[in-house]
């Protein structure tokens, strides 16, 4: 099942399912964060309480996408209990990128040396503590794009590349027990030149908008997804590269990345959401593509529905430093 949001003409959240091609409303008022934490008080499933509350009207999600009102598949009322996280070096081949560009003469990378202590203790058996991941923070629900929606980067930016990746949506129960609602394309936007500099610059190059979406794949993640990363600049196509995930094509299990996240007591707070992205192997910048703004990044894979579509938007450039007040 794959599952949707998008905003009625009221301004409410309609949630939309689908099995095959055709899309319908859920007959429902809540949103999917209101049905998901129902759902984890009452012990059920979002399978099982859609199929109980039925489906309503046919919806033409190419028209709400064209129209800007799809939304990212979960979302939270107040953005601040929204967290946006991620983890890289996870995916087989994800390591070469990134140690070329802290790369010295005859010295192994923190980078290549973090791979690889993924690819020996990041599969470990079930129930079992694996080795643990590069793990960054992206910021909270005020940075999370709608799809079709533009990626804003900052002015003091140096560069607007994608991150086509996986994500995890997640809410936190009552007890503080984290559940996975399922998983979603996602473009976890960020600035690689920012982070050529140094190392140490990682933290500061993940601070951007990301996007996800537009639809939620319910259940197992497959073990191997094959997709596309594209960018279109007008009607050309100035990068397209396949990107491939899945724990078949990665160097942590998902439960292993879960569980170096929401070992943390502040991630485990009862009712915030958690968008977790996965990491990605495949990068434009690796092949020195410069994206330029009104350049759109598309992101497919077939099990995940409709493509995730975002254009880059550059903010103008601001003179002078942030001014902080006394009070």
């Amino acid at each position: 099942m794959l599952i949707s949001q998008y905003r009625k003409a009221d301004g409410r959240i309609q949630v939309v399912a689908r099995d095959g091609t055709e899309a319908f409303e859920v007959k429902s008022d809540q949103s999917l964060y209101e049905m998901a934490i129902d759902c984890a008080a009452k012990g059920t499933t979002l399978h099982t309480h859609i199929s109980d509350v039925g489906l309503g009207a046919a919806v033409d999600l190419e028209a709400l996408y064209a129209d800007g009102r799809l939304l990212p598949p979960l979302t939270h009322p107040d953005a601040a209990h929204l967290h946006l996280t991620g983890t890289g070096l996870t995916h087989l081949g994800s390591a070469s990128t990134r140690a070329s560009m802290h790369a010295k003469a005859d010295e192994e990378t923190d980078s290549m040396k973090m791979f690889r202590m993924g690819v020996e203790s990041g599969k470990p058996d079930a129930g079992q503590v694996g080795v643990q991941p590069e793990w960054f923070y992206k910021g909270t629900g005020a940075a999370l794009v709608s799809p079709g929606a533009p990626l804003v980067s900052p002015s003091f930016a140096l560069d607007g590349g994608e991150e086509p990746e996986l994500a995890g949506l997640y809410i936190i129960g009552a007890d503080g027990t984290p559940f996975r609602l399922g998983f979603a394309l996602a473009n976890e936007f960020s600035d690689h030149v920012t982070e050529r500099q140094n190392y140490l610059y990682l933290a500061h190059s993940k601070l951007r908008p990301c996007s996800v979406g537009p639809e939620m794949l319910v259940g197992d993640l497959p073990n191997s997804v094959e997709g596309t990363s594209k960018i279109m600049r007008g009607d050309d196509v100035v990068f397209e590269k396949p990107f491939l995930s899945g724990e078949t094509n990665m160097s942590h299990t998902i439960a292993n990345l879960e569980h170096h996240h929401f070992k943390y007591d502040v991630f485990r707070q009862p009712g915030d959401v958690h968008v977790h992205m996965f990491g990605t192997a495949t990068l434009s910048f690796a092949d020195g593509i410069v994206p330029q703004d009104g350049d759109v990044f598309e992101i497919s894979a077939p099990a995940f529905g409709l493509p995730l579509r975002n254009a880059l938007s550059t903010t103008p450039a601001v003179n002078g430093a942030v001014a902080v007040r006394k009070l």
